[in-house]
């Protein structure tokens, strides 16, 4: 990862090559911030822990795919916090150089997700799939390489930076292809209580018993609080123990989400705040 050149209070860092959709996140969602991109999650994370960012870009979920799993075995151990959350709407472009045609592609690359949210496209074209780590990183390569038989699936903005042509425009499968972003940072800044709507976004454990998932969580429903997300994953190989990633509608010092919470630590075997921040739009009301 190149060491930036510019104020890291204004930088924010993102996994992948200049061009990805992280880096197009970034764009969108802190326009008033340099992006810096990282070859790995873990290296986003670290930019911003050591100094070299002020903020990360980080991907959690997409409407297709699904969650991204690297990112919920990162979280527990992190020491950033979620400060913010932006949904990009994923368009995805088949681009190739100068020359290039649909019928006249041999192979087509990209990160496999990627790859997959476009199965109508290979069956048409008949194009030999190449998975690559990122969407921009195969972009890059396409235009290094100026082969007009290869080809590569990336975002409008990859399209934009490595000089290439739309061989044909949103070729994803799905007109729903949403990923979920989450920007995080060094410090923890909780909106108060009355500037809006809020998320907030915390990691659960509990034993592997009988209604010990039931009993931790009865709390929300008699406070009337939502859960908007709840996912399971296993930690070091354990199956003694699972651990719970959650989002619930609102802020840890409204009435119900603090009665909530001390009756989930009451049943818990470790419970930490990852961020409270404010709701995205895209949610609605």
């Amino acid at each position: 990862m190149a060491a930036p050149t510019h104020d890291p209070k204004k930088t924010v860092a993102f996994q992948g090559d200049y061009g990805a959709f992280s880096h197009l996140a970034c764009r969108e969602a802190l326009p008033e911030y340099e992006p810096l991109p990282s070859e790995t999650f873990e290296a986003a994370f670290a930019a911003v822990t050591e100094g070299q960012a002020s903020r990360a870009m980080i991907p959690i979920e997409n409407s297709v795919a699904g969650r991204v799993a690297d990112i919920h075995h990162l979280l527990p151990g992190s020491d950033l916090f979620i400060i913010g959350e932006h949904f990009q709407r994923v368009n995805l472009q088949l681009l190739g150089v100068a020359g290039a045609t649909p019928k006249g592609l041999r192979e087509v690359h990209s990160h496999v997700h990627a790859l997959s949210q476009c199965r109508k496209l290979f069956r048409e074209l008949g194009a030999k799939a190449v998975v690559h780590a990122d969407t921009a990183g195969a972009c890059r390569m396409v235009a290094e390489r100026g082969d007009p038989a290869i080809a590569a699936i990336g975002s409008p903005l990859a399209a934009e930076t490595y000089k290439l042509e739309f061989l044909r425009r949103n070729v994803e499968d799905h007109d729903n292809n949403i990923t979920r972003f989450i920007i995080m940072a060094r410090e923890r800044i909780v909106p108060h209580p009355k500037d809006g709507p809020v998320m907030t976004t915390f990691l659960f454990g509990v034993r592997s018993v009988p209604a010990a998932l039931y009993k931790a969580l009865g709390g929300f429903a008699t406070n009337g609080i939502n859960i908007t997300k709840l996912e399971s994953y296993m930690l070091e190989g354990s199956f003694e123990q699972a651990q719970f990633h959650a989002d619930i509608e609102g802020h840890p010092d409204d009435v119900g989400v603090t009665h909530a919470f001390e009756e989930l630590k009451f049943f818990c075997t470790m419970f930490k705040v990852l961020g409270t921040y404010p709701k995205h739009p895209f949610r609605g009301n």
